[in-house]
């Protein structure tokens, strides 16, 4: 699918300091979105420059307060069997006036029940156009949950459940349940070009969509009629910038007054620098290696238990984190209120790895494949180098592992599909909840979506999974996700890595802008002094 272009010519030009000004904050991050209809993908990227700027969801999490918030749904009600979610939506919310689409009204219920009719129906006209399906509703398991949605008015919705779930709330919190406009909805499929969705993208949010050149730039303006006020600055520009080194000397130059995911190194070396400031919090993210537990000899738990106790974790966090990230145990962070923190984990032990595989009767050299992206990231600081050294440990205990380097849209992409054998990734999770961890990546609905890049389904580990969402209270949720945990690093699903710190540089005249520990981008509020 291609994307709506500008000239290459414009390029250069859109990044040149002649054009920045107080009015427009140029962010340098570090690869290019998916697409913009949110709901088809489930990497941070395509969340970052489509929900985080251009739309807003029923409720908003907010991080410092750790409590869910109004954002398009102005209140909410529960019923007592909490089988029935009441929201009352705002009635000053308009959709974005562009030249592809003016709308003739305001928000109301039925672009509620558009946005997630789409994903939940399998008759809905809609669904079919996102050809891989949504995985983050499959994921969730939302089709299962969700017994119906209704519209009593024009400006309250009711969505009533199979079943109480205790993170239903927090999931409308999710990039992926962002409120489309069911009136352009009507008129892209009226003149036959849904796909247009991806590529024109309509919202509510603080922003709107102008521009993308893949690669290169997407350029948004502010949205006057914004409900929560409109931003500080006129324009947002996203400068697609994959090296790290050349984000920072963008900085450097005032090419960019953000800049995303920089190397730990380049946050040391700004530290004196006074035209810049480092802006951090702990991440509520794992780094990890996926292991393919459908692909041989990553089938037989002995492999997988091997590959972490053959791996220097610690020699790792030094390399390629600089230190600047704590080691990972299993699939939460340390900060998440089910966290295991007696489990054993896997001590470095090259010598008991190779008797694991001798005993199993297991002959080497075994075969395998490492799968990384070319750019750095958040969780992936220095992706060649973290490779290279699984690479190297692995081959001490009779596994020849070959790296390939795979572009981020298209490693995303196949590993969704299964193809890969061991696989850098990260994940961060949405909204706070212990279950965004677990469902989106060991349950069974997830192996079918994509994002179980384990591809691990086992009847007892779902069970608890599901038991956890249906439980009343957190100390029973607790026990039940601790369980799980026991599972998941008995049978090696993963070879955790770290759960880094998160970091982004600004320029020291810009100011309201934080770091999300979920990755998310909030630059309604950035002010740029002169």
């Amino acid at each position: 699918m291609r994307l709506n272009a500008l000239p290459l010519i414009i390029a250069p030009l859109l990044m040149s300091p002649l054009l920045v000004n107080a009015a427009t904050l140029s962010v340098c991050t570090e690869a290019s979105p998916d697409g913009f209809d949110v709901v088809q993908y489930n990497s941070l990227t395509t969340t970052n420059a489509s929900a985080d700027v251009l739309m807003n969801r029923l409720v908003d999490y907010n991080a410092t307060s750790a409590k869910l918030t109004p954002s398009l749904a102005e209140s909410w009600q529960v019923s007592d069997d909490g089988l029935s979610y009441t929201f009352k939506l705002r009635s000053d919310v308009s959709f974005h006036t562009t030249d592809y689409f003016k709308p003739t009204r305001k928000l109301n219920a039925d672009d509620v029940l558009f946005s997630f009719q789409r994903m939940l129906d399998d008759d809905h006209p809609w669904h079919k156009v996102a050809q891989s399906g949504y995985p983050h509703a499959q994921s969730m398991q939302l089709p299962q949950l969700v017994k119906s949605i209704e519209a009593p008015d024009a400006h309250t919705v009711r969505f009533n459940l199979t079943h109480p779930d205790a993170t239903f709330l927090a999931t409308l919190s999710m990039g992926f349940a962002s409120i489309y406009s069911a009136e352009y909805a009507d008129q892209l499929l009226k003149a036959g070009t849904p796909d247009a969705l991806n590529k024109q993208p309509i919202g509510t949010g603080p922003f709107i969509f102008k521009r993308f050149q893949k690669d290169a730039v997407v350029r948004y303006d502010a949205n006057p009629a914004y409900f929560a006020g409109k931003p500080a600055v006129d324009k947002l520009i996203y400068a697609i910038t994959p090296d790290a080194n050349v984000r920072l000397q963008k900085l450097r130059r005032n090419e960019c007054q953000i800049t995303l995911s920089p190397k730990p190194l380049d946050v040391q070396a700004v530290v004196d620098d006074s035209s810049i400031s480092v802006v951090k919090t702990a991440a509520f993210m794992t780094a990890f290696v996926g292991i393919n537990t459908e692909h041989p000899p990553l089938d037989k738990p002995e492999v997988r238990q091997a590959i972490n106790l053959a791996f220097d974790k610690t020699s790792y966090l030094k390399a390629v984190f600089e230190d600047s990230a704590e080691a990972a145990n299993g699939p939460y962070p340390p900060n998440t209120w089910s966290y295991a923190k007696d489990l054993p984990g896997y001590k470095y032990d090259p010598q008991a790895a190779r008797k694991l595989l001798a005993d199993a009767g297991l002959q080497t050299p075994l075969k395998t494949t490492i799968w990384t992206r070319p750019s750095g990231s958040l969780l992936n600081p220095n992706p060649k180098l973290g490779a290279q050294l699984l690479q190297a440990d692995l081959a001490k205990i009779g596994i020849q592992a070959e790296i390939k380097v795979i572009e981020w849209g298209e490693l995303i992409r196949r590993a969704k599909a299964g193809e890969h054998d061991l696989l850098f990734m990260g994940w961060a999770g949405d909204n706070g909840d212990p279950d965004n961890f677990l469902t989106p990546q060991f349950s069974c609905a997830s192996v079918k979506s994509g994002l179980n890049f384990a591809r691990y389904c086992d009847a007892k580990l779902d069970k608890l999974i599901s038991d956890g969402k249906t439980a009343t209270t957190q100390a029973q949720r607790s026990d039940i996700y601790q369980q799980a945990q026991q599972i998941i690093q008995q049978q090696a699903l993963w070879l955790p890595l770290a759960h880094p710190t998160a970091f982004a540089l600004t320029r020291s005249n810009v100011s309201g802008y934080e770091v999300s520990p979920f990755g998310r981008q909030d630059f309604a509020k950035v002010t740029i002094a002169k």
